[in-house]
């Protein structure tokens, strides 16, 4: 008899949930979901996805100062899938960065996913490495509202000075101006400067450079003073009177000789101030790109096998403080790699300074056994920079000080004394891995007290003391961190506003005001100058990190800044004059309705324009003819102009009929061996003549 099969069940597959990790970028989230594995699903929010609305305040002043949040425009696609994938998971962890800016992306997402941000859902690590990954998801925690705070009364605080003052700006000066806390500050910090530059008056002094010999080895020595006691050379007459005392035919007599050991300590790791002070002086990087490359390397680079991994830490700190897991690494690499006699027993450690908050550790590569040599094939050139100045700058703070032979020599005769300094490196300690540090030794011939020397050359120079040198992005940096205003992550977009906004420009690398810049500046200076007090920013700076300690409640510092601010508004609106910025007459006319030309100051700086504007909307570039004809059409002049990066290149005037273009300048000659046309070229040493087209080249003569 048959048997009767009985009917399979049928049986549904059931997925398993998985977790929701959620960071600000999507480089970081690959790497990050690379280190998790499989049961970890890691997107990116692309940055913050709520802010204060563009089009007003936004800001309730009446209740409590309550900022009225909208998602961002364009982030609608991120917010559905964000909210579309967090509905699945069995878990969402909030992965942000690892500061106020990150801690508040967190809360807006809790906020956005419906999540309680008292919940253990927030996870942070100062560095993206698979140890450091994993450890962090082991101890979630909740979001601390006390940063959220911080960054909440910065970004209210920014609001209400930004969208009170630039109204003002609008209406008395021109449309697309603005103004803020910190972006003021630095304004007129360079405005300061120029100031100080107008207003210096050179003074004359005069030095005496000299040659020495002794046996068959020269040495140079600078007059230092007369009888035993240092002598300024104020003009012509005190070097003549110096000079009329030596006796040519006479020997000078050595007569004292000091001789000490100096030891140069290895500087401290990188905070961000400092790490973009030395890039823009060592790479010539600019703040932003510094900090875009910084972001690359923190956020993971693929090194082949070893898959895609943070070489850095967090590179937004202000604390020069080294885990002690990563002092022994480095401890360990310095003793196998250079010898005990390098590694410090007790390495350098930073003051902490009054207003950094210690939050993360200095930055540092995230393993040092990452050589720059190691990671070369896996970066591109400005990655690779940067990273050697982070790597290097790290292992040298751990190591121990350069040691130096120095030499102090006093050459006498008739009373008319030279000194003469020399240095030897005993021990180059820090300075073998550190190459920015490099000094180069002076060598002293073997001298004792009672040794004559011969005099072969002695050199009157006269000089003029020179103004303050205008700030570049290194030392602006630096003095708005000495003086406690902004932090790590306001200088670069700091710096970035005030030239979009054309208050001032980069000349040679350095800042200098525009005539805009000026009028902006002058009309804060006269009715907000508590926006412009140094002490008074700094102590709103302190206020703000007494608010992330949870010391202080963020409501009230607006509230006591705000009351008086409002009030200085309400009088600038009504006692200040409206400035009327005039157009120069160009003496051309328009060639299109044949009205005078006039020059007019826009956004991105000054440009000709039609007198009947609206009416005629004509406008002409302003540029710069160098007084050469072009050598390919022979017919237009050669123009300086600036292309899209502000970088000045060459062309002929004749656009777009000649299309000749050149990054060099042509100097209106033609090469005596090809007979093509010759250009100055930037070297290292200066300018050089070359050809544009073969390899004869001439030095430049100076006049």
């Amino acid at each position: 008899m048959p048997t009767t099969q009985k009917p399979k069940k049928k049986t549904t597959k059931r997925t398993r949930k998985k977790n929701l990790v959620i960071v600000e970028s999507p480089s970081k989230a690959k790497t990050i979901e690379k280190y998790l594995g499989s049961n970890y699903k890691v997107m990116a929010s692309l940055g913050h996805i709520r802010d204060l609305p563009k089009s007003k305040m936004g800001i309730d002043v009446e209740n409590g100062y309550e900022p009225h949040y909208i998602s961002i425009r364009g982030k609608g696609d991120v917010i559905k899938e964000l909210r579309k994938e967090a509905k699945k998971a069995s878990h969402v962890y909030l992965a942000a960065d690892p500061d106020r800016e990150g801690e508040a992306i967190a809360w807006h997402l809790s906020y956005l996913l419906g999540l309680n941000p008292e919940d253990k859902n927030r996870v942070v690590f100062n560095e993206i490495t698979k140890d450091a990954v994993k450890n962090a998801f082991k101890s979630p925690r909740s979001i601390d509202m006390n940063l959220v705070d911080a960054q909440q009364a910065r970004r209210v605080l920014d609001r209400l000075v930004g969208y009170s003052i630039s109204p003002l700006l609008w209406s008395k000066i021109k449309k697309g101006l603005s103004a803020g806390r910190v972006q003021s500050i630095a304004l007129n910090l360079i405005i300061q400067r120029e100031k100080e530059i107008r207003d210096f008056k050179p003074e004359e002094y005069w030095t005496i450079d000299a040659k020495f010999k002794k046996g068959r080895t020269k040495f140079e020595a600078d007059f230092w003073g007369v009888d035993n006691k240092k002598k300024k050379l104020s003009n012509e007459k005190d070097v003549k009177e110096v000079i009329e005392k030596i006796d040519k035919d006479k020997p000078f007599n050595v007569i004292n000789i000091e001789q000490k050991e100096r030891k140069r300590m290895p500087p401290l790791p990188f905070t961000t101030s400092t790490m973009q002070q030395t890039a823009n002086n060592n790479l010539k990087f600019r703040t932003q790109k510094t900090m875009m490359v910084a972001q690359q390397l923190y956020e993971g680079i693929n090194i082949g096998r070893g898959g895609a991994v943070g070489l850095i830490t967090y590179m937004r700190t202000d604390s020069t403080r080294i885990s002690s897991v990563a002092k022994h690494e480095a401890a360990v690499f310095l003793h196998e790699n250079y010898g005990e006699e390098y590694a410090a027993s007790k390495p350098r450690q930073g003051k902490l300074s009054e207003n950094a908050q210690d939050a993360h550790e200095a930055i540092r590569p995230s393993s040092v056994e990452r050589t720059p040599e190691k990671m070369a094939k896996y970066l591109d050139k400005d990655q690779l920079k940067l990273y050697t100045l982070i790597w290097s700058r790290f292992v040298a703070s751990q190591m121990t000080p350069a040691v130096f032979d120095t030499m102090r020599v006093d050459i006498e005769q008739n009373g008319v004394q030279y000194r003469a300094n020399g240095s030897k490196m005993k021990f180059p300690g820090f300075i073998k891995v550190y190459k920015a540090a490099t000094s180069k030794d002076n060598l002293l011939p073997e001298l004792k007290v009672g040794d004559e020397v011969d005099i072969v050359q002695n050199q009157p120079n006269q000089h003029f003391t020179l103004p303050p040198a205008r700030y570049s992005e290194a030392t602006l940096i630096r003095t708005l961190e000495e003086n406690g205003v902004g932090r790590p992550s306001t200088y670069a977009p700091t710096l970035s506003t005030i030239q979009k906004r054309y208050y001032v420009k980069l000349v040679s690398r350095k800042f200098e005001p525009t005539e805009l810049g000026e009028i902006v500046n002058s009309m804060i200076e006269e009715c907000f100058p508590d926006i412009l007090n140094v002490d008074f920013t700094a102590h709103l700076e302190d206020q703000l990190d007494d608010v992330e300690e949870g010391k202080e409640e963020w409501v009230r510092i607006i509230d006591e800044f705000y009351q008086p601010f409002s009030k200085e508004v309400d009088n600038a609106q009504v006692k200040m004059d409206k400035i009327k910025i005039k157009d120069e007459p160009v003496g051309i006319d328009c060639e299109i309705c044949g009205a005078p030309m006039v020059i007019k100051l826009g956004r991105y700086g000054k440009f000709y324009a039609c007198s009947r504007f609206p009416d005629c909307r004509n406008t002409k570039a302003i540029v710069k003819e160098i007084g050469v004809v072009c050598p390919k059409c022979h017919k237009g002049q050669i123009i300086e102009r600036k292309s899209k990066k502000n970088r000045v290149f060459y062309g002929c005037s004749l656009y777009p009929d000649c299309d000749f273009v050149s990054w060099d300048k042509p100097i209106g000659r033609d090469c005596p061996k090809c007979s093509h046309y010759l250009v100055e070229k930037k070297i290292k040493k200066g300018m050089q003549v070359k050809c544009s087209n073969c390899d004869y080249e001439e030095a430049i003569q100076n006049n």
